[in-house]
């Protein structure tokens, strides 16, 4: 009876059914894409690290430190990295880039990819390097040619595509440059005070477990200060990165079958306005309401069952494109492969989905009185019994559930799932609350001197069995979600760019030592450019925290300050007045000391004060460079870390560091691209350790990662913007037969088709307006949170992708709804009348 009863709407409902499987195909391929990023690196992980354990220090290797290295069993390899200045003379051109010093065999799982293969081994011997296959593009450099790192000369023998474990949007900010060892001490680069980290990876002996050689060694690690890194703790975070994404992109799939979800709540609700004389009939002939009731369910649940199945095979269909999609951030290669369990979860997902959206209209089938088939005024009581149906609250309430439920099974905390519940919820009551304010406010203050045409189409708004509410909804929502995308982007974008005009500084050298600074400074100068600011660095360690050794902090089970700032190798700098990026927020500034005293006032930024748990009188210990310094938090600032200069977490008054092994870092400002090239060039011949940074190649490169990322995240949100316009089409045509009784009263009255042409005109006019206002809003909204509450950037909406916004949905909707409109004004009225009585 069910499969029979649906033949003459088997094409209306079969439009929810693609909403509900393009919800179900995301989801599907979300999970297929999780469950391969998992498996890739499972079978992938020893080739994250490249070898079984690695141990790494910001200072060289102390005495202690080696005798504890050259304990530990298996192969060694031995890495120093640090970034510099890479000049090509061929092109002219330099970068700043990763230099990295191999000596050994690493890595010692997987393979360092390059063009030709044999580079791999032939950089390791003599003054060779293999360059970053980007950066050679960008620079226009081939193998065969001279790259410049400090006081040496490199000959190019290969091109690096691939580094285990590292993704390749990592080499858009600092492209790698890997060299021997033994050619190291010939750039002259390792001095005082520059930034360099020293690694060493282990190749274990089979019968060596690394976990439990870092459990036994980690007491020493930590009184030596060293890091340690192991396969399973990469291969955790690397898991940890993937699931996070695959979190987020879930988040923005499942909207999508909310959609369609609400898609099938409608089409149910008008298929149940049509049937309820057929249902009225069954009860007439002895049929009981229940298994009425069961036979419009069944219709429903096969809606699921078929949306679940067409949505899980294009689900896996889908999944093939994610990793061409982030393939810029995969550290690890996917093979692709179907994930029956994701499958299945579709499946399951998709039942109780359109289950739960199409019980809500159906519930009022087990109140049909028999009556209906005979007095048509039965219709409404029984509607208004069915509006006060305690079941329709419990059935509103598992809807409630059941996505709350799904938020918190796919955020890393529950507040976060609240969050995206409420923040959910907010969104859908505001694009129902400003439709329904837009339509009401419409209605009364239309003028009524406005001709029959404009005023019918406004009023079809609200005409029996509208879609008005569902469609604002949907394509309300689309509109909202692509828009606070772009949006968001165009705003970090443009946060950027302004560090680029030109009242804005926008080269820095850094790497300065003390015997160079005025030389320096005079070359910035030969070129008739500023130097904006000359800032002294000193590199220290924290030692204790109130009193607490940073050892024992580090050691504790419950650690309540990260170890990262625990470890930190802070630059810090003394200077005897806050800077214009700074405002001072608690305890008094004190810029200058005239004697040494036993416990130094210094200045935190606030954010690294709460990090450490500390605040005003309480004391920190710091290790610069061997020689302890005792201090104490005299004032904290708030520091405005987009301004394009040298800001600290700590600042020491005048008269304390001076002595102390230091570097500098110059700010100017340059008019053009080609004089920043040319001060860089200039300062790497003259001072090759000397390192430069040009915020027109970060401005590029951010610009490339965050049009990646966005463009993941868009793909994603089409696939709601595809849910709302398939919920379009669906009630277009679930209204076709009220819209041809409608036609057929208007010609009957004398109406001609041109006037009913322009009033469904007026109506999706109407309705596409409504739509876009309403996510135009909802985005500006949730945009500006976005800047003022997470993201602290000036929020500057533009006009342009905004009014394209407003025209794009205002013309689908038109185009979609007098496409699904066709031939209804063709239909012979009288026709149309007789099919009624």
């Amino acid at each position: 009876m069910a499969w029979r009863d649906s033949r003459g709407s088997r094409k209306r409902l079969l439009l929810a059914v693609l909403a509900i499987a393009l919800g179900i195909a995301a989801l599907v391929a979300i999970a297929s894409f999780r469950a391969n990023v998992q498996e890739a690196v499972q079978q992938q992980a020893k080739s994250l690290l490249g070898a079984d354990l690695a141990i790494s220090s910001r200072q060289p290797f102390s005495s202690e430190a080696e005798t504890l290295i050259d304990s530990i069993a298996g192969e060694q390899t031995r890495e120093t990295s640090f970034s510099s200045m890479a000049y090509f003379p061929k092109s002219d051109g330099a970068r700043l880039v990763q230099v990295r010093a191999l000596a050994g065999s690493f890595p010692y799982y997987g393979v360092l990819e390059t063009v030709p293969p044999e580079a791999a081994r032939t950089f390791r011997t003599g003054v060779n390097a293999l360059v970053d296959d980007n950066l050679l593009l960008q620079l226009n450099s081939q193998i065969g040619d001279a790259v410049k790192i400090g006081d040496a000369t490199f000959h190019i023998v290969g091109r690096l595509k691939k580094i285990p474990g590292e993704s390749a949007a990592a080499a858009l900010i600092g492209p790698r440059v890997y060299i021997s060892h033994s050619s190291l001490e010939q750039t002259g680069l390792l001095q005082k005070g520059s930034r360099i980290n020293y690694k060493v990876y282990f190749q274990l002996a089979p019968t060596i477990h690394p976990e439990q050689l870092l459990e036994t060694i980690q007491p020493q690690l930590n009184r030596l200060r060293l890091d340690s890194d192991t396969v399973a703790k990469r291969a955790a975070r690397v898991g940890k990165v993937m699931e996070n994404l695959s979190r987020f992109l879930n988040l923005v799939g499942f909207i999508a079958l909310l959609l369609g979800g609400v898609g099938v709540a409608s089409a149910m609700h008008v298929y149940v306005k049509e049937k309820l004389y057929s249902v009225a009939l069954l009860h007439c002939v002895g049929v009981q309401p229940k298994r009425t009731f069961a036979i419009y369910l069944m219709q429903g649940v096969g809606m699921g069952l078929v949306g679940g199945i067409l949505g899980a095979v294009f689900g896996i269909g889908v999944q093939t494109v994610f990793p061409w999609l982030l393939r810029d951030f995969l550290p690890v290669k996917i093979v692709v492969a179907i994930a029956w369990s994701a499958v299945l979860q579709g499946l399951i997902i998709s039942l109780l989905i359109t289950f739960l959206f199409a019980l809500l209209p159906l519930l009022s089938i087990r109140r049909v009185s028999p009556l209906l088939a005979f007095r048509a005024v039965y219709e409404s009581d029984s509607s208004h019994q069915s509006r006060r149906d305690p079941l329709r609250l419990l059935v509103v309430l598992l809807i409630i559930l059941c996505i709350c439920g799904f938020a918190f099974a796919h955020t890393e905390r529950w507040t976060y799932g609240v969050g995206f519940c409420v923040a959910l919820a907010g969104a859908f009551a505001l694009l129902a609350g400003v439709a329904k304010f837009l339509v009401v406010f419409t209605r009364a203050y239309f003028p009524d001197s406005w001709p029959y045409v404009w005023r019918q189409g406004l009023a079809n708004l609200s005409r029996p069995h509208n879609q008005t509410l569902i469609l604002i909804l949907t394509l309300g929502a689309g509109t909202f979600f692509l828009l606070t995308l772009y949006l968001t982007q165009h705003m970090l974008l443009q946060q950027v760019a302004r560090l680029g005009e030109s009242n804005q500084p926008n080269l820095v050298l850094f790497d300065i030592q003390s015997d160079q600074r005025e030389g320096v400074g005079e070359l910035v100068r030969s070129f008739s450019l500023p130097v904006l600011q000359d800032v002294p660095l000193v590199t220290m360690r924290l030692s204790t925290v109130k009193g607490k050794d940073v050892v024992d902090l580090r050691g504790e089970k419950e650690e309540k300050i990260p170890d990262w700032a625990l470890q930190w190798e802070y630059r810090a700098t003394y200077r005897d007045h806050l800077i214009d990026t700074e405002t001072l927020i608690a305890g008094s500034w004190q810029g200058k000391v005239a004697s040494l005293p036993a416990a130094i006032p210094i200045s935190l930024e606030d954010e690294i004060a709460r990090t450490l748990g500390v605040t005003i009188g309480d004391k920190l210990a710091f290790d610069v460079q061997g020689i302890p310094l005792t201090t104490v938090v005299s004032s904290i600032r708030k520091v405005d870390w987009q301004r394009v200069q040298p800001n600290f977490f700590v600042v020491f008054p005048a008269g304390v560091l001076e002595q102390a092994p230091q570097t500098y870092v110059l700010i100017s400002q340059t008019s053009s691209t080609e004089q920043s090239a040319a001060v860089q060039r200039a300062v790497i011949q003259q001072f090759p350790n000397v390192s430069a940074i040009d915020l027109t190649v970060i401005l590029h490169t951010l610009d490339a990662i965050l049009g990646r990322i966005a463009f993941a995240i868009r793909f994603m949100a089409f696939f709601s913007m595809a849910a709302g316009f398939i919920v379009l089409v669906s009630a277009v045509l679930t209204s076709r037969t009220q819209r041809l009784k409608e036609s057929a009263l208007l010609r009957t009255l004398g109406a001609s088709r041109w006037q009913i042409r322009a009033i469904l005109t007026t109506e999706y006019l109407f309705l596409g307006s409504f739509a876009a206002i309403a996510g135009l809003v909802l985005a500006l909204l949730g945009s500006w949170g976005l800047a003022y509450f997470f993201l602290d950037v000036s929020f500057v909406p533009t006009g342009l992708p905004l009014l394209v916004s407003l025209v794009v949905t205002i013309g689908l909707t038109v185009l979609t709804g007098m496409f699904g409109s066709r031939g209804i004004i063709n239909q012979s009225p009288l026709a149309v009348l007789r099919s009624e009585s």
